[in-house]
């Protein structure tokens, strides 16, 4: 669907929505945005594929009309209350989870679209404040300057093109994981006809389609999982024992092996490998109260200096 038919679409089911009598074609002519150039001919082609084209996609076009003397006078509107979904409720942590995740995306455009969606949360009378988790709430950065157009061609499965370390790569994007503060992508090079691995960082400039969406299919066989495995440093050099509170930071447990330190009611001991200290730090850090350090000592007192400076932030 094109974007000019799009809004003509949009616009017509506003204006029946918004109406609370049945509107008749002339009208619904006058006033919704792409009838009005059109031929009366072209007009009655294009209002009833429009018409039909609502009916498709569910939304319940009802016609009749306002006179009970001239029931020939024919005009249409959707009900609202066959229209509108029923209401939705979050418990509190539902709530409290969608403020969290609204304030993962540092990049300007998954920025934007959160904010959309918080306005849209609060009109429904749901307050996801995510101010109160900004302290220790996890970010996700996004500022490789392809990653826009491989984000959305990795949602709608549409083939990008893009140069790489030089080279001209065609890549069927296949998936998409953040490691470490850096993005990469998971697809299918159409050059080298085979499972590749691309770190967005390295991709020269932007990239761009050369496919429509939906044009190809994501292969069954290939493990996901196992592709990002092989982004984990191969031999760590450090060992740290953390208490993870039971039911929480489920990243860290899945690579972690229970220990038998003790710790405080409602933890549970675990054993951690990794390679970069600061790394580990900040993961732990986005992790709030959920995560303790028990050991080494440096690795802990390391964790307080972090957490204390940010906390110094918030209060400023």
């Amino acid at each position: 669907m094109t974007q000019q038919k799009s809004e003509r679409i949009m616009n017509l089911a506003i204006c029946l929505l918004m109406s609370r009598r049945y509107l008749e074609k002339a009208r619904i002519r006058e006033i919704v945005e792409g009838y009005h150039d059109l031929s009366d001919a072209a007009f009655e082609r294009t209002f009833e594929r429009d018409k039909d084209e609502l009916r498709s996609l569910g939304v319940p076009v009802e016609t009749g009309s306002n006179d009970v003397f001239f029931p020939d006078e024919v005009g249409y509107r959707i009900r609202r209350e066959d229209f509108e979904l029923p209401a939705i409720e979050f418990t509190a942590a539902e709530t409290a989870a969608l403020g969290l995740a609204a304030t993962v995306w540092e990049s300007a455009t998954q920025a934007g679209q959160t904010t959309s969606a918080l306005a849209k949360l609060r009109a429904a009378g749901v307050d996801p404040d995510p101010s109160r988790l900004a302290a220790l709430a996890p970010a996700i950065g996004a500022r490789e300057p392809a990653f826009d157009t491989v984000w959305a061609a990795y949602a709608e499965r549409a083939p990008i093109s893009f140069s790489y370390r030089g080279e001209t790569r065609q890549v069927e994007p296949w998936a998409m994981t953040s490691r470490r503060g850096a993005w990469y992508l998971l697809g299918y090079d159409r050059g080298r006809q085979e499972a590749r691995m691309f770190k967005l960082a390295r991709i020269d400039g932007a990239a761009s389609r050369i496919g429509k969406p939906g044009s190809y299919q994501v292969s069954d066989t290939m493990d996901v999982d196992a592709a990002w495995t092989r982004l984990e440093p191969a031999a760590p050099d450090e060992v740290g024992i953390v208490a993870l509170r039971t039911g929480r930071a489920h990243d860290l447990r899945r690579r972690a092996v229970p220990d038998e330190t003790p710790v405080p009611s409602g933890f549970e001991a675990f054993a951690l490998s990794y390679s970069r200290a600061g790394d580990f730090v900040a993961e732990v850090c986005a992790h709030g109260p959920d995560v303790i350090v028990l050991a080494p000592a440096a690795l802990r007192q390391a964790v307080i200096e972090h957490l204390t400076a940010v906390a110094e932030g918030v209060h400023r």
